[in-house]
């Protein structure tokens, strides 16, 4: 019986961070849109089972109708609590602290900046406030760079994440050292999640071959002309990504070969 590349699909592992199962591959952050209405449309039309969203940037009073909170259902989406806009492993831990207290669960994005200008992780910083963290029950997603001994580290510390980026924040520069990225996933044996950077479709498509568990992204989707299209498009290049690895693609060749039979053609 001939298999469906939809059956083929369905078939794949479901996404498992900490214990729990997700179907979709895609994470969205909750930034940068223009009203929450769009928001809530992008976010449905994406697909995903999982939302971010800043500690530091948000109020956290769910009742307020202005409030980016009040309009995510956590019945629909499961709520990513991140520490966008730390510069230090001790506001990293506070903010962390503070969402837990304000109702949110104990899974963290944890994010230590090291530079204004480029956003780049403080490693050091960052592996001080995972162990931190861990220590305290929380289950951490840490943002780092792509670096494998890094990754090999946080793996080391207990995080249940480890979130490399592509490019940095916001700059939409797509995946600039796949085979880093390819590292990173043969070693570890946490989930590996490609954070920042992805600008389009394509970008998240490439990223997706690369064998990795995830996608989690905001700007690509928040800062284009028709976000709601965009979170769409974002869906279906993730997934098709995600097949195309399943798949294994062909060889690469530095010549041509034919895809029709050479031998047994007409004189």
């Amino acid at each position: 019986m001939t298999v469906t590349a939809d059956r083929r699909a369905a078939r794949d592992e479901p996404l498992e961070i900490a214990g729990r199962q997700f179907r979709s591959r895609l994470i969205l952050g909750t930034g940068k849109y223009k009203d929450n209405k769009v928001m809530v449309e992008a976010i449905t039309a994406a697909g995903t089972e999982i939302v971010t969203v800043a500690v530091r940037r948000v109020d956290l009073d769910r009742t307020k109708e202005e409030c980016v909170l009040y309009h995510l259902d956590q019945e629909k989406w499961s709520l990513l609590p991140n520490t966008a806009g730390c510069y230090s492993a001790e506001e990293a831990v506070r903010y962390a602290e503070l969402g837990r207290a304000a109702g949110f669960t104990d899974w963290i994005k944890l994010e230590v900046i090291g530079d204004v200008d480029t956003l780049l992780p403080d490693v050091e910083g960052l592996l001080q406030a995972a162990r931190t963290l861990v220590s305290e029950g929380f289950k951490v997603l840490a943002y780092t760079n792509e670096d494998l001994i890094t990754a090999l580290k946080l793996e080391d510390v207990g995080v249940s994440a480890v979130m490399p980026l592509a490019s940095p924040i916001g700059s939409g520069l797509g995946l600039l050292n796949p085979f880093n990225i390819r590292l990173i996933k043969s070693r570890l044996g946490v989930p590996v999640i490609v954070d920042a950077g992805v600008g389009t479709a394509s970008d998240a498509c490439v990223t997706m071959e690369q064998g990795v568990d995830g996608i989690l992204m905001n700007t690509a989707i928040a800062a284009a002309d028709d976000p709601v299209a965009m979170a769409l498009a974002m869906k279906q290049a993730t997934e098709a990504g995600r097949l195309a690895y399943l798949a294994g693609r062909m060889p690469k060749r530095e010549q041509a070969a034919p895809s029709s039979p050479t031998t047994g053609m007409l004189d």
